[in-house]
C-alpha cells in the first residue's frame, strides 16, 4: 500500500454455505500453474530480484516429511519476499547424478555395470522394480556402462516427478519452468567448463596419492564424507625384535598390515622410547629391517604407546609417511583384497613363503593367517583382547575405508594452502549464518581440512572430466599432458567423442588417445548449483546472470555445512571472486515423537503425503514453519490439527465479516457486492486501538522475517489473530451488525461502519500476513474479496504504517484490557455453569489504574458482547488481584447478579430415512 491515506476496495464474490480446507490444493493448485503467478519475471534490475539457490533433493531417495521441513521454511521467504515486491527466482533442481542413484538403479532394475562389456542396444534388465527388495550383487545382471547410464536417466524422470507432485502439493511458490537436473546438460556443461578454467589456473591438479578408498563401491571418498563409528577389533600385542633378538612390542588392530610396515613410530617427548630413535629392529614373520622414528602424532597414552606404521593402515600413516620420508609398500588392492603378488622388499623365504598365502584374501581372512603364524613364532604377547575403535566409513558405505594409492583429481581448497585456507575463512565472516551459531561449524571444518578436494569418483552414473591423454608409442598414457576440449564444445563424454586431431580408430591405440574414464564426485556438481541456476557463461544469458549473481540465499540442511555450503563458496571464490549468496539458513532435524532423528534405517520415517492427505497442506506447513532454524522439530500431529483449526478459523473469519450486511433475515448472502474500507472511517476508540495494535504486529513480524527469523513472526501473527477472533469480533460483533443492544440501544450508522471498516481492513491484513505460511486457505478468502481473481500471492505485504495511521492517538492496549474485561464477565457464566447467553443483570469490577479507562470507554462493547442489561461499575485499583488469585489479570469481578438463562430453541424433528 503506497499511500497510508489509500482505502481498500473489495470486489466481494458469493461466499460459500460453508468452508473447510478439503480441497483447496486441487483448486488452487491448478489455478496458480494456469496463471503462472510464481513465474519469474525475469527483471534485470539485481536490486529488484531476489534469488533463492534451492537445494536439489536427491531424486533417487525415498520421500519423508523430513523434506517437507526445510522446504517450508524456504518457501515462507520466497513468498514473503514476493509480497515485499522482488521478482523471486526460486528453482527448483535434482541432484541426480552420483552413487545413490547407480545404487537405487542396480537394485531396481537388478543390474551391475562391467566395463569389459561392449553396448547392447537391446539389453533389457531382468527387473522392472523389485518392490523393497534388494537384490543381491550375484544376482545381478551385466550390462555395459553406456546400458546402464541409460537405465539411470530412465528411472530418475520418474522419481524426480514423485517429488515434483509433493512440492506442488504442499504448496511450493517455485517456478517450475526454472528447473535443473545435475546430469542434464546445461548442468554438464557448466560442471565442465568450470573444471577446466580450474585446470588452467593451476586449481585442479591430479597426482598418484594414497586416498581412502571404499571397497564395496570401489571409489575413492573425500575428506567430506567420511563417517566416525565404532567398530569391533583387537588389539594384538607384538613383538619386533633388535638384532640380537630383543622384543619391542606394539599394539596392533590389524596385524594383517604386517608385510606392509616401513617404521615404528613414538613420541619425540616419550622416555620409554627416546633411547631407541634411530635404531633398527625387523619385523614378525616377514624380517622386513625397519627404524624406530619420532613424530608428534604418535599417541603416548594409546596402547604401547609405540605403533607400526604400514602403508596404508589409516591417515596417521598416511601423515607419518608423508612427514618422515617413508618407503611405500601397499599390500591392499582396491577391491581390499590383498594383492596377487609377492612386493619386492620381502626377501625372508619364510616370509616369501607366508604372503604367498596371504594373496588375494580378504583383510578378514589374512588377519586369522598372520595371527595363527604369531602365535605359532612366539611374536604374539598373549591373546588378541577385544576392543572398540573408531573407524572411518564412507558416509553411505558399510565397511571401513581401506587407504590405497591410485591416480586422483583434486580441486583446492585451502587444505594444503594456507593463503587460500584464510581467504575461505574470511568469506565465512561475510556470510550472514541463519542462526549465527552455525557459523563456528563452517569455521571448525575449513581449519580442520588437510588435503584438498578429492574430486574423481569411480564410478558410472555421473559428469565425466573433459579430458583425453595422449597415449605413447609404447603403449603408456601420459596423464602429464591432458587433452582438453574448447568450451564451446562442451558438454562431452570423452568415452564417446573424439579429441581435435583425432580419429576413433585411433581410440586406445599406441600414438592415439584414451579417455579419462572417472567421473566427477556429485559434490563438483552440486557445488556450482548458484551458476547452474543463474545461467553462468550461457550465451546471451550475461543479463540473467547479473541479475540473479551472486544471489540473495542459501537454505540447506545443518549436516551439509561442510560439504555442500563449504564447497559451493569455494568454487565461487575461485571462479568469481565472490561468496556465491548472501544469507544461509540452516534448518535442524526432524525427530520422530520419541525424540529420536528419523530415518529409513530406523524404520520412523513418515510419508509426507499422509500427514498432508490427512490435515491439508496448510497444517502440514504451519507445524514445519513453527520450528526455528538450527533446532531439531518433533514431527508432531499434534500441532498439524493446530495449524488445521487456525485456516479454518481464517476462513470464518473472513466469511463472517464479509457477510456482514449482505444477509437477508434467513442469512442467506446476497449478490456479488463491493465494500470499500476507508482507514477514515475508523473512529470509536476501540477499533482505532486494533488498527494500531495490528499495525505493531505487522511491523514486528516484518522485522523478524527481514531477519530470517519466520517461526517468530508466524507466533507473532497467530497470537494476535486469535485475540482478534476472540476479543474483539465478540466485542464489536453486534455493533457491526447495527442491531439493537440488550439495553434496545441501536449503535450509530457511523460506529457500524467503523466496526465493519475495521472488520474489513484487519481480515485483509490477516490473509496477507498469513500467505506465506497457509498459502491455500488465504488464497481462497482473498478470492472472496477479489473478483477480479488476483492472487494474495501478488499482493503488498502489510504495510504497518498504513495501520498505525488509522489508530490515531487510540493505545492499542485498549484492546487487551477490553478483552479482558469480556473475560471476566465470561468467567461468571462459566463458573455457574450457564450458558453464555444467559444476561447479566448488574456487576462490579476492580480494574488496574493503567486499563480503568481503557475498559470505561469500551463498556458498549464490553456490556453487549457480555450480554450485560443492567449496569456495570468500573473501579480504578492499584492491584485488582493477587498474583496466585485465579482471575483474569489486573481486572476481578467484585459483584455481579445473573438473570435467568434464555430457553433453549426445541431441536427439529430429525426427517425418517429415506426422505
Amino acid at each position: 500500500m503506497a499511500d497510508k491515506k489509500e482505502s481498500i476496495t473489495a470486489n466481494l464474490t458469493p461466499l460459500p454455505d460453508r468452508v473447510g480446507v478439503e480441497g483447496l490444493e486441487n483448486k488452487w493448485g491448478k489455478v496458480w500453474e494456469e496463471s503462472q503467478v510464481y513465474r519469474f519475471r525475469n527483471t534485470r534490475d539485481r536490486k529488484a530480484v531476489y534469488s533463492i539457490d534451492t537445494p536439489p533433493p536427491t531424486a533417487s531417495g525415498h520421500l519423508h516429511v523430513g523434506h517437507v521441513f526445510s522446504y517450508t521454511h524456504t518457501d515462507v521467504i520466497a513468498r514473503y519476499k514476493r509480497m515485499r515486491g522482488f521478482d523471486v527466482l526460486y528453482p527448483m533442481g535434482w541432484d541426480d547424478n552420483g552413487l545413490p542413484t547407480e545404487r537405487r538403479v542396480q537394485n531396481y532394475y537388478g543390474v551391475r555395470v562391467d566395463t569389459s562389456l561392449k553396448y547392447d542396444p537391446d539389453f533389457k534388465p531382468p527387473f522392472e522394480g523389485t518392490e523393497g527388495k534388494k537384490i543381491q550383487a550375484k544376482d545381478q545382471v551385466p550390462c555395459s556402462r553406456q546400458n546402464f547410464i541409460e537405465l539411470c536417466e530412465k528411472l530418475t524422470p520418474q522419481d524426480e516427478a514423485q517429488f515434483e507432485h509433493l512440492w506442488r502439493a504442499l504448496g511450493l511458490s517455485v517456478d517450475w519452468t526454472q528447473t535443473y537436473n545435475t546430469i542434464g546438460t546445461h548442468a554438464r556443461r557448466v560442471a565442465q567448463k568450470a573444471f577446466l578454467r580450474n585446470l588452467a589456473r593451476g586449481e585442479a591438479y591430479q597426482k598418484e596419492a594414497p586416498g581412502l578408498w571404499d571397497v564395496t563401491f570401489q571409489t575413492a571418498v573425500a575428506q567430506a564424507e567420511l563417517e566416525s563409528r565404532e567398530y569391533d577389533g583387537f588389539y594384538h600385542r607384538v613383538a619386533f625384535r633388535f638384532e640380537d633378538g630383543t622384543p619391542i612390542y606394539i599394539e596392533t588392530t590389524r596385524p594383517e598390515l604386517l608385510p606392509a610396515c616401513c617404521a615404528l613410530i613414538a613420541h619425540p617427548d616419550d622416555e620409554r622410547y627416546q633411547k631407541y630413535f634411530g635404531q633398527y629392529v625387523y619385523s614378525p614373520l616377514f624380517k622386513v629391517k625397519v627404524p624406530i622414528l619420532a613424530h608428534k602424532a604418535a599417541e603416548m597414552d594409546k596402547g604401547a604407546g609405540i605403533a607400526m606404521c604400514c602403508t596404508f593402515g589409516d591417515v596417521t600413516d598416511v601423515e607419518w609417511w608423508r612427514d618422515l620420508h617413508l618407503p611405500t609398500r601397499s599390500i591392499i588392492q582396491r577391491n581390499g583384497r590383498i594383492i596377487m603378488s609377492v612386493p619386492d622388499w620381502l626377501e625372508d623365504p619364510e616370509g616369501i613363503g607366508l604372503f604367498q598365502q596371504l594373496e588375494g584374501k580378504t583383510t578378514f581372512s589374512a588377519r586369522k593367517i598372520i595371527v595363527e603364524a604369531l602365535r605359532q613364532s612366539g611374536d604374539l604377547d598373549g591373546e588378541p583382547r577385544p576392543t572398540k575403535r573408531m573407524t572411518n566409513f564412507y558416509e553411505k558405505g558399510d565397511k571401513p575405508l581401506e587407504i590405497v594409492t591410485s591416480r586422483q583429481w583434486y580441486l583446492k581448497n585451502g587444505g594444503t594452502d594456507p593463503q587460500l585456507n584464510a581467504e575461505l575463512l574470511e568469506r565465512g565472516k561475510e556470510l550472514d549464518f541463519h542462526p549465527d551459531f552455525m557459523r563456528v561449524r563452517y569455521n571448525n571444518w575449513v581449519e580442520g581440512l588437510n588435503g584438498d578436494w578429492l574430486i574423481s569418483r569411480q564410478r558410472y552414473f555421473g559428469i565425466p572430466f573433459p579430458l583425453w591423454y595422449p597415449v605413447n608409442a609404447d603403449g603408456t598414457t601420459d596423464y602429464e599432458h591432458p587433452i582438453t576440449p574448447e568450451e564451446a564444445d562442451l558438454p562431452i563424454d570423452p568415452t564417446q567423442d573424439v579429441p581435435e586431431g583425432f580419429d576413433e580408430e585411433q581410440r586406445d591405440q599406441p600414438g592415439g588417445f584414451t579417455a579419462e574414464k572417472d567421473i566427477m564426485d556429485t559434490w563438483a556438481t552440486s557445488s556450482l548449483t548458484p551458476q547452474i541456476v543463474t545461467h553462468w557463461g550461457e550465451p546471451g544469458e550475461d543479463g540473467f546472470f547479473n541479475a540473479s549473481f551472486p544471489m540473495d540465499l542459501r537454505p540447506q540442511g545443518q549436516d551439509i555445512i561442510r560439504t555442500w555450503l563449504f564447497s559451493t563458496i569455494d568454487r565461487a571464490h575461485l571462479e568469481n571472486g565472490v561468496l556465491p549468496w548472501k544469507h544461509a539458513t540452516l534448518s535442524g532435524w526432524i525427530l520422530d515423537p520419541d525424540h529420536k532423528k528419523m530415518s529409513k534405517s530406523k524404520g520412523n520415517v513418515v510419508v509426507p503425503n499422509e500427514p498432508i492427505d490427512k490435515y491439508g497442506a496448510d497444517a502440514v506447513r504451519y507445524w514445519a514453519a513453527s520450528a526455528r532454524l538450527g533446532v531439531d522439530a518433533t514431527y508432531d500431529e499434534g500441532q498439524m490439527k493446530i495449524g488445521r483449526r487456525l485456516a479454518i478459523k481464517l476462513l470464518n473469519a473472513t466469511k463472517f465479516a464479509l457477510a456482514i450486511g449482505r444477509e437477508d433475515e434467513n442469512h442467506h448472502v446476497g449478490e456479488p457486492a463491493q465494500a470499500v474500507w476507508d482507514p477514515a472511517n475508523v473512529t470509536v476508540a476501540l477499533d482505532r486501538a486494533t488498527m494500531g495494535a495490528l499495525g505493531k504486529v505487522i511491523a514486528e513480524a516484518t522485522e523478524s522475517l527481514e531477519n530470517y527469523d519466520h517461526a517468530k513472526a508466524l507466533d507473532l501473527i497467530e497470537t494476535f489473530f486469535w485475540q482478534f477472533c476472540d476479543d474483539y469480533i465478540e466485542l464489536v460483533k453486534n455493533r457491526a451488525y447495527g442491531t439493537a443492544d440488550a439495553t434496545h440501544e441501536t449503535p450509530s450508522a457511523e460506529d457500524v461502519l467503523s466496526a465493519r471498516t475495521t472488520l474489513g481492513l484487519g481480515l485483509d491484513a490477516f490473509a496477507r500476513l498469513f500467505a506465506p505460511y497457509l498459502p491455500y486457505a488465504t488464497e481462497e478468502v482473498w478470492s472472496w474479496m477479489h473478483a477480479d481473481g488476483g492472487s494474495v500471492h501478488r499482493a503488498a505485504w502489510p504495510d504497518a504504517a498504513y495501520y498505525a495511521s488509522c489508530a490515531g492517538k487510540a493505545d492499542p492496549a485498549q484492546l487487551d484490557w477490553a478483552g479482558r474485561a469480556l473475560a471476566a464477565l465470561r468467567k461468571i457464566k462459566s463458573e455457574a455453569k450457564v450458558s453464555m447467553k444467559t444476561p447479566i443483570l448488574k456487576a462490579e469490577m476492580n480494574v488496574d489504574h493503567e486499563g480503568a479507562n481503557f475498559v470505561k470507554s469500551s463498556l458498549p462493547d464490553i456490556a453487549e458482547a457480555g450480554h450485560v442489561t443492567g449496569k456495570i461499575v468500573i473501579n480504578s485499583v492499584s492491584h485488582a488481584n493477587d498474583a496466585d488469585d485465579d482471575q483474569i489479570t489486573g481486572v476481578k469481578i467484585v459483584s455481579s447478579e445473573l438473570g435467568e438463562a434464555p430457553a433453549k430453541k426445541p431441536k427439529a424433528p430429525k426427517a425418517p430415512k429415506g426422505e
